[in-house]
């Protein structure tokens, strides 16, 4: 018994039924499986028309996915690797800037129980926290405050 290859429409729905995908997402992970020029562009066009293809949809999930452990820089990078417009992610950056310091210390709470003691120790935890996509001056707040918080409480 011979099954069909799945079509380019139920390739890019089981593709959305795992996560939300953009639609440059969805254009490279299914040109290698375009036999005509032009049908992948229609069929994406169907799926944009019925709403599976959203781009807000797209950025809600990387934000609720991503915020609360990483930094605004490496949100805006996988939001750009995704193919979404340089103007949602702008504005997605921005609202996660207003938090930025607090998440950062959340972060750095979660994983480190006490303020950097000496240089080595201060790098380490700046690097874990810069990797996770915090900006320099996020991570010097952040240690620096907590810092002040201990010298505060001898």
């Amino acid at each position: 018994m011979a099954f069909d290859a799945p079509s380019l429409k139920g390739r890019a729905l089981r593709l959305l039924s795992q996560r939300e995908h953009s639609r440059a997402e969805l254009e490279r992970k299914l040109a290698k499986h375009e036999e005509e020029p032009g049908t992948l562009a229609k069929a994406l066009d169907e799926l944009e028309a019925k709403d599976f293809i959203s781009e807000p949809r797209v950025v809600a999930s990387v934000l609720h996915q991503r915020a609360a452990s990483s930094g605004a820089l490496r949100v805006r990078q996988e939001l750009q690797a995704r193919g979404i417009a340089p103007q949602a992610v702008a504005e997605a950056v921005a609202s996660l800037q207003e938090t930025e310091v607090e998440r950062a210390t959340a972060v750095w709470r979660r994983r480190f129980d006490a303020p950097p003691a000496d240089a080595k120790e201060r790098a380490k935890q700046m690097r874990f926290l810069m990797a996770r996509g915090f900006s320099g001056a996020v991570v010097s707040k952040v240690l620096r405050s907590d810092f002040d918080e201990a010298a505060q409480e001898q």
